[in-house]
């Protein structure tokens, strides 16, 4: 058996938008590495806390993509949220969605009722939906404080577009924490809920993702290992920052880390790098030895940081000061 971090997971619970593409375009490497670990008996489990598409929908995309994705594979928090209301209402229920008709669909499936005001619900279900504005949030608002179940999909702050950052679910749902005082279930990442589902059966997973606050973060409450990619979200300063919750067990430039020596990609020293921490913080010296230069510096200066608590960076050596430069986080 090759011993490379694939060999180790018997499923990989993969993240879309940063992770996979990015809107149209696959990720560098994202799409081999998927096709690689199918043929070698590693299914992908398509997880993502996008509330505003069907399963249907996001296995189409994927495989207009080239990606292997069956409606089976594809695990979305509006089916996660729809599943918490199903086990604590009974049959026929009355539900506030806010969110798309994916969301609503996913609720009727579970054999709840789905209305359009306040006065009718018994709970509140919240996914993003770019059409939502301060009427429907009134009506949440209005059943909430009048003591309906409360979910939210997810609580993302902004999601991925290629505008850059726009407002997700979370800030949406925070409208509503303002206004009622009240805290909703959440079904998405963080929370394990929703990776737990795409695992199943097995034993042994991997979540692989781009953002620290979600699937690394669910990757700790599942209390699985977690392989963190730079394609997309959080960066460099982000990783170095990262408080121990945070923190992935793996650390690649992209999905081709799977095919890497375990030991390779975990923080901590890398041949050719030296850091010191010193009273002004990190200090980062050498010119490296490895295949990815700059992934090598920042798994080093992770280990280094996590341990002091440092986070500013400094380069000694034409060599450093062009790696920092690329990580974007010389000072």
């Amino acid at each position: 058996m090759t011993d490379d971090l694939l060999s180790r997971h018997d499923v990989l619970l993969a993240d879309l938008d940063g992770t996979l593409y990015r809107g149209p375009e696959v990720v560098p490497g994202a799409l081999e590495a998927v096709l690689a670990a199918a043929a070698r008996g590693v299914p992908t489990v398509y997880v993502t806390n996008n509330a505003s598409r069907s399963p249907a929908d996001v296995a189409a995309h994927l495989t207009e993509l080239g990606f292997p994705a069956g409606v089976a594979d594809v695990r979305t928090s509006s089916q996660a949220g729809a599943t918490m209301l199903a086990e604590q209402l009974p049959a026929g229920a009355p539900v506030l969605v806010i969110g798309t008709d994916a969301l609503a669909d996913e609720v009727r499936a579970r054999g709840l009722t789905v209305v359009g005001t306040a006065n009718e619900a018994v709970a509140v279900v919240q996914g993003h939906s770019p059409d939502t504005g301060w009427r429907v949030l009134a009506e949440a608002v209005v059943a909430i404080r009048a003591g309906a179940l409360w979910i939210a999909t997810n609580v993302d702050p902004t999601l991925p577009t290629d505008r850059g950052p726009l407002p997700g679910n979370g800030s949406m749902v925070q409208v509503v924490r303002t206004a009622t005082g009240a805290q909703p279930q959440v079904a998405g990442k963080p929370a394990a809920r929703l990776l737990r589902e795409g695992q199943g059966d097995a034993t042994r997973p991997l979540v692989v993702g781009d953002r620290l606050d979600t699937d690394i973060e669910g990757a700790h409450a599942l209390q699985a290992p977690s392989l963190m990619v730079l394609t997309g979200v959080n960066g460099a300063a982000d990783l170095l920052a990262a408080p121990p919750a945070l923190r992935p067990t793996y650390l690649g430039a992209d999905m081709a880390a799977l095919g890497r020596d375990p030991d390779e990609l975990t923080p901590g020293p890398r041949p050719g790098w030296q850091v010191e921490h010193g009273p002004d913080g990190l200090r980062l010296a050498g010119s490296g030895e490895g295949p990815e230069p700059a992934v090598d510096a920042l798994r080093a200066l992770c280990a280094v940081a996590w341990e002091h608590g440092a986070n500013r960076v400094t380069a000694d050596g034409a060599a450093a000061a062009a790696v920092l430069d690329e990580l974007g986080i010389g000072t």
